[in-house]
């Protein structure tokens, strides 16, 4: 199937062959069509699948092939974080680059002015985090009674972060018909009961919930607790590495790693919660350039960052749920790309091991760091294996990644494992 399958505008086409964009990815195969025809959808698709696009460029044919002389926003895409917002206003930009669509971009942590400006001043669409766009709604600067198209990406995350009210405050002041499109991983009750209310006979699609790329390789590192960051840092003198996203638990925990590595010698920059939008945004872009290899973050960067040259996801601290699991390794292994995920693991992690195992329908290998001086004994969890010999599998097969991996892996032999009690797991051969 090619794009120009989907009768675009001609200057939509135009995009999508600027922007490289060859083969409609399985979420664009489903969607777009579904939009054009006008009907709202309820969608479910694993990261890096090409989702911003499947609804944007339908969003941008209608708004082509039924021009509105004021200019009144026309579609509103809402979404939970800054850096989600910035990166679907991008690819806005992008796809209507041939066109005199206008776009906004309302989120919280820089003035109002300038976001104040563009919405007086006038644009098709709007893409909003919930807190600002309340902001701006009851100061009076907008009104999105012309709306006719809502998009609101990520709501699962969303309902987690607590913006359900906000969400729910945004729709009374939309018009009741209009088109309304819903992506999420998971459906709670609360938002059962939002589509319940919200939405015309939704179309249900879902690509690939909650799998990660097949492109992936998941091994754990078992690991003393008070180790972990000599650890990390035995790891990266070893590692032939490229870009790596390192996730921890808390904000002041990043704090301190990134501290850490900047003390071993590397340039690392840092993101959570704490941080001002400008600060985020530097990181994000010194990171996505290249110019820093490293970014530590908490689970703020575990969704919608768009980055396809991650070479390697470490997670420093084990996520909390098989799902933010899937979502924080989701950064690497994008667009048919090589990645690596790994996560240290200490004698506290059984549950959370267990859980994302069941989730990928494999044992993930267990490795120690060869010359590394494990100081402490890390029990096997009850009913942990203590040997891992086969590599993941999502589906019957697939290829060896090609990805850079840190040199100088193997296990300890066998009576080294016992003594110092890790988990035992020898070294594959690659192919």
């Amino acid at each position: 199937m090619h794009f120009k399958q989907f009768n675009l505008d001609p200057r939509l086409y135009q995009a999508t062959e600027h922007a490289n964009f060859k083969i409609p990815t399985a979420i664009q195969r489903q969607a777009i069509p579904i939009c054009m025809k006008g009907s709202d959808i309820i969608g479910t698709a694993a990261t890096g699948t090409g989702k911003t696009a499947a609804f944007v460029l339908p969003m941008l044919n209608h708004l082509l092939q039924n021009r509105s002389h004021m200019r009144s926003p026309r579609a509103l895409i809402v979404t939970p974080t800054r850096e989600l917002a910035e990166q679907i206003r991008e690819v806005v930009k992008v796809l209507a680059k041939n066109t005199n669509i206008r776009s906004a971009v309302v989120y919280g942590g820089v003035g109002m002015n300038d976001q104040k400006r563009a919405l007086t001043d006038g644009t098709d669409i709007i893409v909003c985090c919930p807190g600002r766009m309340l902001d701006h709604m009851g100061r009076g600067y907008v009104n999105l009674k012309t709306v006719e198209i809502l998009v609101i990406d990520e709501a699962d995350r969303m309902l987690d972060m607590g913006f359900l009210p906000y969400i729910k405050r945004i729709i009374s002041g939309l018009p009741p018909k209009r088109q309304t499109l819903l992506f999420s991983a998971t459906f709670a009750p609360d938002l059962m009961e939002l589509i319940k209310h919200h939405m015309h006979s939704p179309e249900r699609i879902s690509i690939d919930v909650e799998a990660p790329a097949e492109t992936i390789d998941h091994c754990f590192y078992p690991v003393p607790k008070m180790q972990k960051t000599a650890l990390l840092i035995a790891l990266l003198k070893k590692m032939d590495h490229n870009s790596i996203l390192i996730f921890t638990r808390t904000k002041h925990r990043a704090d301190r790693l990134r501290d850490a590595l900047t003390k071993a010698g590397y340039a690392a920059s840092l993101m959570h919660a704490n941080k001002s939008q400008n600060q985020r945004k530097i990181a994000l872009d010194g990171f996505r350039s290249g110019k820093v290899k490293i970014l530590v973050a908490t689970d703020i960067a575990a969704r919608g960052l768009d980055i396809e040259s991650i070479s390697h996801v470490i997670n420093y601290d084990i996520p909390d749920t098989a799902t933010n699991y899937i979502h924080r390794i989701g950064r690497t292994g994008r667009a048919e790309r090589s990645g690596d995920a790994i996560t240290f693991i200490t004698s506290e992690d059984a549950s959370e091991v267990r859980d994302i195992e069941r989730r990928l329908g494999a044992k993930v290998e267990k490795k120690t760091l060869e010359g590394f001086a494990y100081g402490v004994d890390v029990p096997s969890p009850a009913g942990a294996p203590h040997h891992s010999h086969a590599r993941p599998h999502h589906g019957s097969s697939r290829p060896h990644s090609n990805a850079p991996r840190p040199h100088g892996q193997t296990s300890q032999p066998k009576e080294n494992q016992r003594k110092q009690g890790f988990w035992a797991s020898h070294r594959r051969h690659r192919s």
